[in-house]
C-alpha cells in the first residue's frame, strides 16, 4: 500500500462530521496535548508521516480521557477511520499506539490481526480486546510470526496454548512454554512432547517450568541428557522407582563407557572381578556388553557368575556347542527366559567377526548392535523391552541377584533369585 496515499476527508463524512464531538471537536481538541492544528492534519494531509504523527497523539488522547458515551462511539469513528488509512505508517501508528486499551473495538482489533505483520504484531502480543477463542483461531489459520506474537502474550489460557501446542511452529510452543503463565492441560504439554519431543531446548524449557504434570516427567527424564535429568528430578516430582531405574542405568551406562574406552590393553578380568564384588554385574550390563562386541568382558564375566576358570568358560562359550553354552550359562544363574537371546547374541558375534573381521572396532561394534537387534524373529516384544529397560528384574518385579544356595553350595552351583 503506498505510503503517502491521501486520507478520507473528515470534514466531509457524514458519519463524523455530524456527530457533535467531531464537527466542533469539543471532545477532543480541547485536551492540552491535542491541537486543532494535529486534528486539521489528521483530516487533510496528504503526507502519511503527518498523519501517522497525528494518529499517535489523537490516540493517546482519547485512550486517556473519561469518554461518556457519545465520546466513545465517536473515538470509535475516529478508530475505524484510522484503520482504514492506506497508509501502513498510519495503521501501524494506530495499533502500536492502542495495544493494551481497551478502547479499539472488537472489529477492527481482528481486521488489524490480519493486517501486515508491522500492524498485526503488536495487538497480538498485547491486545485484551482478542477472546481465547479468537486468539486459537488465529493459531490455527495464521502463519509462524502471528503465532509466536501471540505466544509472547504475558498470560495464555488453557485454550490458547492448546490451539499452540497442536497447530504452532516450534519456536512458538518453546516461547509459550517458558511462560509460567501459559497454562497448559497435560494434554496440551503431552502433544508439544509428541511433536518436538528431540528438541534439546523444549527439554530445557520444560523442565524450568515451575510445575510439570508427574506423566511429562516421566517421559522426559528417559530422553533428556544427563545435566537435565539431574534438574528434572530435582525440581519435579517423578516415581521413586523410576529415581531407581535412572540411577541403576546411569551406572550401566558409565560402566560400558569404561569398557569402551579401555583402550589396547584392557583388563576385562579386573572389570568383572569389580563388578562382581560391588553388586553390579547384572545380566542387562553383560547381554549389552556382547552386543556391543566386549566378548573378552563377557566371558570373564560368565567365569565369575559361574565360579568356573576362565579358560573352562571360554571353550563351554565358542567350542562346546549349544550344549555346553547352556551349562555354563544355567551354572552362572542368569535368567533362563534369556538364554536364547543371549545365544544369539553369541552367534552373530561369531559370524559377523568372520565376514568382517577387518573392519575397525568401531565399525564393527555398530555391525553387532546393527545385526543383533535386527536378527531376533522369536524374541518376544516383552523380552526386548526387558532387556533394556528392566532385564534386572524378575516377573514378579524383584531386582537380579546372584547368592549361592544352601543345597547346591557345595556343587558351586549359582542361581538368581528376587531380593
Amino acid at each position: 500500500m503506498s505510503q503517502d496515499a491521501p486520507s478520507p476527508d473528515l470534514t466531509t463524512s457524514p458519519s463524523l462530521s455530524a456527530h457533535p464531538s467531531l464537527s466542533t471537536q469539543n471532545a477532543f481538541a480541547g485536551r492540552p496535548s491535542l491541537s486543532d492544528a494535529d486534528i486539521k492534519r489528521l483530516v487533510r494531509s496528504e503526507n502519511a508521516d503527518d498523519r501517522a504523527v497525528a494518529t499517535h497523539k489523537i490516540c493517546r488522547v482519547m485512550e486517556r480521557a473519561e469518554l461518556s458515551d457519545p465520546d466513545r462511539m465517536a473515538a470509535h469513528e475516529i478508530i475505524r477511520m484510522l484503520a482504514a488509512d492506506a497508509a501502513e505508517l498510519v495503521r501501524r501508528a494506530l495499533a502500536v499506539t492502542l495495544r493494551t486499551s481497551d478502547l479499539l473495538p472488537h472489529d477492527v482489533v481482528m481486521k488489524l490481526a490480519q493486517d501486515v505483520i508491522t500492524v498485526a504484531v503488536p495487538l497480538l502480543t498485547h491486545s485484551p480486546q482478542f477472546s481465547d477463542e479468537d486468539l486459537a483461531q488465529i493459531i490455527r489459520a495464521g502463519g509462524p510470526v502471528r503465532q509466536v506474537a501471540i505466544a509472547k502474550r504475558d498470560e495464555l489460557s488453557e485454550r490458547v496454548t492448546t490451539a499452540l501446542s497442536e497447530h504452532a511452529v516450534e519456536e512458538a510452543v518453546v516461547i509459550a512454554c517458558a511462560n509460567d503463565n501459559a497454562r497448559f492441560s497435560e494434554g496440551g504439554i503431552n502433544h508439544v512432547v509428541d511433536r518436538f519431543g528431540t528438541s534439546e531446548v523444549l527439554h530445557s524449557v520444560l523442565i524450568n517450568r515451575k510445575a510439570l504434570p508427574i506423566s511429562i516427567s516421566e517421559r522426559l527424564v528417559h530422553v533428556v541428557s544427563s545435566a537435565l535429568r539431574e534438574k528434572l528430578i530435582t525440581r519435579h516430582a517423578i516415581k521413586p522407582e523410576t529415581a531407581v531405574e535412572i540411577v541403576a542405568a546411569t551406572q550401566e551406562r558409565a560402566t560400558l563407557d569404561l569398557a569402551d574406552q579401555a583402550g589396547a590393553n584392557p583388563d576385562p578380568q579386573a572389570l568383572a572381578k569389580h563388578l562382581m564384588a560391588n553388586g553390579r554385574l547384572t545380566p542387562s550390563l553383560m547381554l549389552r556388553a556382547l552386543a556391543r562386541g566386549h566378548m573378552g568382558f563377557f566371558e570373564h564375566a560368565v567365569a565369575e557368575l559361574s565360579g568356573v576358570p576362565h579358560e573352562r568358560t571360554w571353550l563351554m562359550v565358542h567350542d562346546a556347542g549349544s550344549l555346553g553354552f547352556r551349562a555354563i550359562y544355567d551354572r552362572a544363574g542368569l535368567p533362563g527366559r534369556m538364554f536364547q537371546t543371549f545365544r544369539m547374541a553369541v552367534d552373530t558375534y561369531h559370524v559377523l567377526t568372520q565376514e568382517a573381521g577387518h573392519l575397525d572396532p568401531i565399525r564393527l561394534q555398530e555391525r553387532l548392535i546393527e545385526r543383533f537387534l535386527t536378527q531376533m524373529p522369536f524374541a518376544p516384544r516383552e523380552d526386548l523391552l526387558y532387556l533394556y529397560e528392566r532385564l534386572d528384574r524378575d516377573t514378579k518385579g524383584g531386582a537380579w541377584t546372584k547368592s549361592v544356595d544352601a543345597k547346591t553350595a557345595d556343587a558351586g552351583i549359582l542361581t538368581a533369585k528376587a531380593a
